[in-house]
């Protein structure tokens, strides 16, 4: 009977950890918050360093698989304690320990690691910036000369990154305040992370965080070496687990297959229950209904003597409304963010002064209206270290102003006055996607680069570089978009932890530097040391390359290309993505939250379906676990899922090497049906 008891105990201990104390900063009453410089030491950007490394490696496969990133704050927060306290451990050993490790010091390690790893996916590494490499072009329908080529190299990659990476930084600090304190936005990832920074610290959080991170390790561990098992399989093409027929060599032939990668069941545990069972439908729908029907066309719809991944045959049905069902879901989002910005702005001005939430003077003191001991708290902590707002917009026009003259030297084909207007509408749409990222945890930045594809390539045209000139006009926007709302997230996560604007500011800054230099040479060493990169079926097919490419090629030269009622499906497909959100929003809200994610579904329609089977894999394991457990589910789900994320991301980088260094698998493990199997035992029979 002593066992049953133990663990009951443990039990209830885990749940009092997991759901710990209503007034997290009455905990910290007693404890001193370290000025800004403080929070910002050495160890901490060291740490910063090593993480970005790793987490841009993990993004980069995922950015040159799926595309699918998901919220990965939480795992660097986690990390960020985990390799510090290791370091003031080995330090109280040898005596040398001076500074203690503070909850502020942890979040400015996340935040730094966030810039910089976030610029392995708004670089564009796997859209955008491949998509104008000779390598995607060949696989498109046309605009492959010259002028709309440009292949990827080192050195402009690096430049240009670090001349749009920071102007995202600039666009919204005036609006910090307004963001958190006044609209008191949730930026779900950001106060997961701020709670999980929390728990860390606090004395009653100290047992849980040190189980938290064991099981992240031992997880870490276990995927590292299944990734490192598997990789003795894959000698030739379709070889190892991930060409496993799980279903059937025939539903293998349709891509249905469960592959056995741990970073997908890892990405499926922390991604909502919705999205995974999206992918899985709009994967169903596409290469369970739609294709094999589209197949049966060939010489009807278009030519039988095509390959099936020629863009004028079963490609471009794929591709192209994969293209308008995401365009789709964009354009009704968009349009919903700026009713919703628009209609707050209002409200708020009818309100006037006699709002009831805590305004600060210009000289930072603030005006209490009866709010809770926490957020009085956290206001004053807030509101302590301004960053001027001439600083921010001296900042936004002098980098403006370098971009301008830079940007048309690395893109002849992206004029000065085109990149002008960006900016010029930049922070407007920023401000939209920090909005609606507040409310939702969606950040829609890829959407408003897909506007800018549009818009400036048909402004430059095909004969003068539109392609191009739309892929880097996108890249621009798109990267504004995208680190200014990273930042409002952090900044979320600094105001729960009480860590100074300053810092968080002068850290994203360093982390934007660190990711300008890292995530390029990460993608430079994946496309150096795999061949088939990009290329459709490889281990890394980078489908939202083309996916770029051709709506630049449909911006700049409209539809005339497509095969066979490829247009028709097309608007069916667009109307389906506005029509499903209609739905949504308009249903009740307990019959809204199972109608699926147009966005998600569209992503299989390319790239296929094992992936979305791993995911709804992570998705069951996490439900079942809750079911027996909830409260352990919650505190260590978390951390099992960036567990075997991260092995099997940082296995990606001995991977590289060993291929850059021509190290092959020695075995190449396949399937064959009976028959083949017959064929082929006769075949090496009359051999011997």
């Amino acid at each position: 009977m002593e066992s049953p008891r133990k663990e009951e105990k443990e039990r209830k201990e885990e749940e009092g950890e997991a759901l710990a104390a209503a007034s997290v900063e009455r905990a910290f009453e007693g404890q001193r918050v370290p000025p800004w410089r403080q929070q910002l030491t050495v160890r901490a950007l060291v740490v910063s360093f090593a993480l970005s490394v790793m987490f841009s490696v993990i993004v980069m496969k995922l950015n040159l698989t799926t595309g699918i990133i998901p919220s990965l704050n939480v795992a660097a927060g986690l990390l960020g304690f985990f390799f510090i306290k290791l370091w003031t451990k080995g330090l109280e050993h040898t005596g040398l320990l001076r500074t203690p490790f503070t909850r502020q010091e942890n979040t400015v390690i996340q935040t730094c690691v966030v810039a910089a790893y976030g610029l392995a996916f708004s670089g564009g590494f796997g859209s955008y910036i491949f998509g104008m490499s000779s390598k995607i072009a060949s696989q498109a329908t046309e605009a492959n000369d010259s002028k709309n080529i440009k292949d990827p190299k080192l050195e402009w990659m690096i430049g240009f990154m670090f001349v749009v990476s920071f102007l995202g930084l600039f666009s919204l600090v005036p609006l910090r305040k307004i963001m958190i304190i006044d609209y008191k936005l949730i930026y779900p990832s950001g106060t997961a992370t701020a709670y999980l920074i929390n728990g860390f610290h606090t004395p009653q959080g100290e047992k849980l965080a040190k189980k938290q991170v064991r099981t992240l390790g031992k997880f870490f561990v276990y995927s590292f070496f299944w990734g490192f098992f598997q990789w003795f399989y894959t000698s030739g093409d379709d070889c190892g687990f991930s060409a496993f027929p799980t279903f059937g060599l025939k539903a293998y032939e349709n891509m249905f297959n469960f592959d056995f990668s741990a970073t997908y069941v890892g990405v499926g545990m922390i991604c909502p229950y919705i999205v995974n069972s999206s992918v899985l439908l709009g994967a169903i729908l596409s290469w369970g209904v739609m294709w094999p029907l589209i197949n049966n066309q060939k010489g009807s719809w278009y030519s039988a003597n095509l390959p099936s991944s020629s863009l004028h045959s079963l490609q471009g049905y794929r591709v192209f409304t994969a293209v308008a069902l995401i365009l789709g879901d964009g354009l009704y989002n968009f349009l919903k963010v700026l009713h919703r910005t628009a209609h707050s702005f209002i409200r708020a001005s009818r309100k006037g002064p006699r709002s009831t939430l805590p305004v600060s003077d210009d000289d930072g003191t603030v005006k209490d209206h009866a709010i809770s001991f926490d957020d009085e708290r956290r206001t004053e902590v807030f509101l302590k270290d301004q960053i001027p707002k001439w600083v921010a917009c001296a900042g936004y026009v002098a980098i403006a102003a370098v971009s301008i003259t830079t940007i048309p030297h690395i893109f002849p084909q992206l004029k000065w006055y085109y990149v002008l207007v960006v900016y010029l509408f930049a922070p407007i749409l920023a401000f939209c996607n920090a909005y609606g990222c507040g409310l939702t945890d969606w950040n829609m930045a890829s959407t408003y680069g897909k506007l800018a594809i549009f818009i400036f390539g048909a402004w430059a045209g095909a004969h003068n570089g539109g392609v191009v000139a739309g892929l880097a006009a996108c890249g621009v926007m798109l990267s504004i978009v995208a680190t200014a709302s990273d930042l409002m997230q952090d900044f979320k996560t600094g105001y729960l932890t009480l860590a100074s604007p300053r810092s968080m500011f002068v850290s994203q800054v360093i982390g934007t530097a660190m990711g300008c230099v890292i995530a390029p040479c990460v993608f430079w060493l994946f496309y150096k040391a795999f061949d088939d990169i990009g290329v459709p079926g490889s281990q890394y097919p980078a489908p939202y390359a083309l996916i770029y490419r051709n709506m630049a090629i449909l911006g700049v030269d409209g539809v005339s290309s497509l095969p066979k009622h490829c247009l028709t499906l097309c608007y069916i497909f667009f109307a389906l993505g506005i029509v499903i959100n209609l739905v949504r929003d308009l249903s009740p809200k307990k019959v809204g939250k199972f109608v699926p994610i147009p966005m998600a579904m569209a992503i299989p329609f390319y790239i296929g379906t094992s992936f979305a089977i791993d995911m709804f894999i992570g998705s069951v394991i996490l439900y079942v676990w809750r079911r027996i457990n909830k409260a352990k589910a919650d505190a260590f789900g978390p951390a099992v899922a960036s567990g075997m994320i991260c092995g099997d991301g940082i296995w990606s980088l001995p991977q590289a090497v060993l291929a850059l260094a021509q190290v092959k698998p020695p075995i190449c493990m396949k399937f064959l049906s009976r028959k083949m199997n017959d064929k082929v035992d006769t075949f090496i029979a009359t051999l011997s």
